[in-house]
């Protein structure tokens, strides 16, 4: 991270036709000079190698020169005689500023020394071998956009490279094998990341993302939600001078297609930058299903399905930063992604009793999905002083819209040939959010101070109708007890303070957030009260507005062992706030025999988490671990009922609700190693093991479980002959189980190359998906009425071959080459 920022001038001869050529007044006529020093840190003496000497010209500000420090904190840059303002920055210290100075000959600043900026005080830093992780006192950071495993990926995808994070076969995202996790964009919560679910995140592209943040314990300055913790997505924004970028081309099998486009200008007064894509994909994938029944017509039913699923994405973020003065700017973006999704799904079944196959049917449903979303943010930022004094405020605008339209044909193929059944299935959701956001942060000598306001305003519309053939008729007939219009609105108001110091060894970061949050339902139905509580077998309020007010403490405490050996302790208080369509009381189905139905009685779940880190770093090895408690009231479980009903020809209809359980209880330990035996090997792996229990009744039924599992990553990379590199990424979540279910383990084992070619301007790369074709979702389900073997492949196995062109960008920014996860080799900690 270090290294990112300081090089920026390393780039800046390849852009000096942006910038006037003319030599300064007074220096006409004469050669270049040569302007020399040494930089150090403050209190240690350690020289600093890749800080940053930046000579912008007096009288023409937009002439920008200058060079970095070597490894022994020496600078030596050659300039046009004349005069210059002068700066010495180093990201993490405060800069140095000597304006209007006259450089007319040779001349040697001398030694300058820099001291830690205030501003920086919850990055406790451990400068020494660079591998891929930032630490810091609330979160880890993930620089993902150099893993070869992601040419061709979704930002799903690769969330499932990065450690303490695990994405299910239907790209459930967890975090320490907790999916009460917040996902934010930009630090922010957005629609872009899809309405309550991850849907979205399988649309935008790998490329879009410059690095993750995994924040298993937020400090108050982030929103409350989220009991397992928050995934912030920071999108690519470059920070180098002049005008750069890159195209990203893909092509696959099965079918997978797709250009990405980054470009950046920027002049010492604006910023523009541009990220486009569009994505061609197909992922075929299927599925079985062995279903027992103590009830109904049958008791034994097999579902052999088939998944041909096409999208059609396009996404583009275009913004501009605008520096209005030395120290503050506004930045404005627009984010818009469409897509359109072509899904069929076949399902043959055979039904049987006492061994004979007693029907066979075949059901085919062709479902079109139309999403648009777009988003408007405004950001503005100003540092007040130069001792870190800053206030920034944020204003967004999110807008979503989903259509969804399927026709749903099952036909009887045995012992007769007929129609069951001919539907047509009509769902809108549209959504519409509001932020507004400021904060303050006053540096105290070596303490630091925040406060601060966040308001979300959320209004959720859901529209569902089911149309059913009237076969007498030849008459569609809407079906009233699964046709609704559902209107959720979810408004936060918070405020928050914080404040952090370091005292001797210790650094510590103590908030609190005080969050007040509106929960509003309103159902728009044909019914009464009574005929809907008989029609949906629930006896609630659908119309409801709720208040919760609550306060959340967080502690986050570092202690300095020695200078590459640290511990750390973590508290925090959190909130996991039903989402829309846990809330909706209407069913809606994904089969005649399955239906998913909302809970409006449905309240928030708190918790309160504990976490102990240690961290310690060798010369080629870095060790990061941490155990964890985690006690959750009124947590979330859906469970399986049936609703008492059966389909024409005799079935059992299942119906899923989310409850509110009393208590869970999760215990974990995880532990990270990044290991560099030599130039061309980079090892990294981590492990995480997880225990929970939870128990709570529904209905008169005990559904209390307890669950031991784990899941582990390992990723090597290998810098081959030819300077090929190979990466290779094996994940592993061993078995897990509910109340109801027992899923397998899971294996997926990812592969890629890649050589660079153009000199270093071009990258080809080849990359296999799930090499081994495993990633298979096998789990048993058994309740009172039945039992549910099956099988579940999201997508089969992915080949990708790629090719990346950059123009005016340095592939590599650091000194050596690249090591450990597969971002720039930085460890702070």
């Amino acid at each position: 991270m270090k290294k990112l920022f300081p090089l920026l001038l390393v780039l800046l001869s390849t852009f000096q036709f942006t910038y006037s050529q003319r030599p300064e007044e007074g220096g006409r006529g004469q050669g270049p000079i040569e302007i020399t020093g040494k930089v150090l840190e403050q209190g240690t003496d350690i020289p600093l190698e890749y800080a940053t000497l930046v000579l912008q010209s007096v009288s023409d500000p937009n002439k920008i020169t200058g060079g970095i420090t070597d490894i022994d904190g020496n600078f030596n840059v050659e300039a046009e005689p004349g005069n210059y303002n002068v700066s010495i920055e180093y990201i993490g210290y405060r800069t140095i500023k000597k304006p209007e100075q006259s450089l007319i000959k040779n001349t040697d600043l001398g030694t300058i020394k820099l001291s830690f900026d205030a501003a920086e005080l919850d990055a406790v830093e451990v400068v020494g071998e660079k591998t891929t992780v930032e630490v810091r006192l609330d979160k880890k950071i993930y620089n993902i956009g150099k893993d070869l495993t992601t040419s061709g990926a979704t930002v799903s995808d690769a969330l499932n490279n990065v450690p303490s994070v695990s994405v299910g076969v239907e790209g459930a995202i967890s975090l320490r094998g907790n999916e009460n996790v917040r996902i934010l964009i930009n630090g922010r919560p957005s629609a872009l990341a899809g309405f309550g679910s991850t849907d979205a995140l399988r649309q935008l592209p790998a490329d879009a993302i410059e690095k993750v943040e995994v924040i298993t314990s937020p400090s108050a300055r982030y929103d409350a939600e989220g009991t397992a913790g928050i995934l912030n997505i920071i999108l690519k924004k470059e920070k180098t001078l002049g005008f750069n970028g890159s195209i990203n081309t893909t092509i696959g099998y099965p079918a997978n297609s797709g250009v990405n486009v980054n470009l950046n200008l920027r002049t010492d007064k604006y910023n523009i930058f541009n990220t486009t894509g569009y994505r061609y994909r197909d992922a075929p994938g299927n599925a079985f299903f062995e279903n027992t029944y103590t009830s109904g017509n049958f008791d034994r039913i097999l579902e052999d399905r088939q998944y041909n699923r096409l999208d059609k994405s396009f996404n583009t973020n275009l913004g501009m930063e605008y520096f209005i003065t030395e120290k503050s700017s506004v930045t404005g973006s627009v984010f818009y992604r469409t897509s359109k999704d072509e899904d069929v799904t076949d399902n043959t079944n055979q039904r049987f009793n006492n061994g004979s196959l007693a029907s066979r049917t075949f059901r085919k449903e062709n479902e079109n999905q139309d999403d648009e979303n777009y988003q408007f943010s405004l950001n503005y930022i100003n540092n007040l002083d130069d001792d870190g004094q800053k206030l920034t405020a944020d204003l967004q605008y999110s807008k979503g819209d989903e259509t969804t339209i399927s026709i749903i044909e099952e036909n009887r193929t045995f012992p007769d040939t007929d129609l069951i059944v001919l539907e047509n299935v009509f769902e809108n959701e549209s959504q519409n959010e509001y932020l507004a956001q400021i904060d303050y942060v006053l540096p105290m000598g070596d303490a630091q101070f925040e406060a601060g306001y966040r308001g979300t305003f959320k209004e959720e519309l859901t529209n569902y109708q089911l149309d059913s053939l009237n076969q007498a008729s030849g008459q569609f007939v809407i079906n009233e007890s699964l046709t609704n219009k559902f209107t959720y609105n979810e408004n936060v108001n918070a405020l928050y303070t914080q404040y952090g110091n370091k005292y001797g060894k210790f650094s510590v970061l103590l908030g609190l957030r005080l969050e007040n949050t509106q929960l509003k339902g309103q159902l728009e139905s044909e019914y009464d009260s009574a005929e809907l509580e008989e029609a949906l077998g629930i006896d609630v309020d659908v119309n409801f507005d709720k208040n919760y007010l609550g306060l959340f403490p967080t502690l986050n405490i570092i202690y300095e062992l020695a200078e590459n050996e640290n511990i750390s302790l973590g508290y925090n208080r959190r909130i996991n706030r039903p989402r829309g369509w846990f809330i909706n009381p209407f069913p809606s189905r994904s089969s005649r025999t399955n239906i998913f139905q909302g809970n409006p009685d449905l309240n928030p779940a708190f918790s309160n988490a504990f976490d102990i880190g240690y961290l310690k770093r060798w010369d080629k090895l870095t060790l990061t671990s941490s155990i964890y408690y985690q006690r959750e009231t009124d947590s979330f479980e859906r469970i399986q009922e049936t609703t008492g009903q059966t389909t024409t020809d005799g079935i059992e209809i299942i119906r899923s609700i989310p409850i509110n359980l009393s208590t869970e209880n999760r215990y974990g330990a995880e532990a990270g190693i990044i290991y560099n035996p030599a130039k061309w090997l980079r090892l990294n792996s981590s492990f995480n093991f997880f225990k929970f229990s939870s128990e709570g009744f529904f209905n008169g039924i005990d559904y209390s479980a307890d669950n031991t599992s784990w899941f582990a990553r390992f990723s090597s990379k290998v810098t081959l002959p030819s300077k090929i590199e190979w990466q290779t990424n094996t994940f592993y979540r061993g078995q897990t189980e509910n109340a109801q279910t027992i899923s397998k383990g899971i294996l997926s084992v990812n592969l890629a190359l890649s050589k660079d070619i153009m000199k270093d301007n071009g990258t080809i790369s080849l990359n296999v998906s799930d090499l081994f074709n495993s990633r298979k979702r096998r789990s048993f389900t058994e309740t009172e009425f039945f039992t549910s073997d099956s099988e579940f492949q999201w997508r089969v196995r992915q080949i990708t071959l790629g090719f990346m062109y950059r123009f005016n960008e340095a592939k590599k920014r650091e000194r050596g080459g690249r090591s450990g996860y597969g971002g720039e080799d930085e460890i702070q900690g």
